[in-house]
């Protein structure tokens, strides 16, 4: 596997104005990143149950990140959802 065959989901000019890598969007694109390059190797590797593990425990991190976002501040949630392309979690 080569590792710079997965294109980062980051825009050029978002990585170049949001140089705060602790702000809880960069972590949740991270996540994200991270998240999409399991999910092709485990494809390839249906078996590999330790990174099935670190799926999961990537998956609970961005959504405990997702959830506090979207209690603090409901706009920049909506617009990191949009951007990333992905589902809101169900509500209980």
């Amino acid at each position: 596997m080569v590792k710079n065959s997965f294109i980062s989901i980051i825009p050029r000019e978002e990585k170049d104005e949001n140089k705060n890598k602790g702000s809880v969007e960069f972590q949740v694109f991270s996540f994200t990143n991270k998240i999409r390059r399991l999910t092709s190797h485990l494809e390839l590797h249906k078996k590999d149950f330790l990174s099935q593990r670190g799926l999961r425990k990537i998956l609970g991190k961005r959504q405990r990140l997702l959830a506090y976002l979207s209690k603090k501040n409901r706009v920049r949630y909506k617009k990191l959802i949009g951007q990333l392309d992905i589902r809101e979690p169900k509500t209980r």
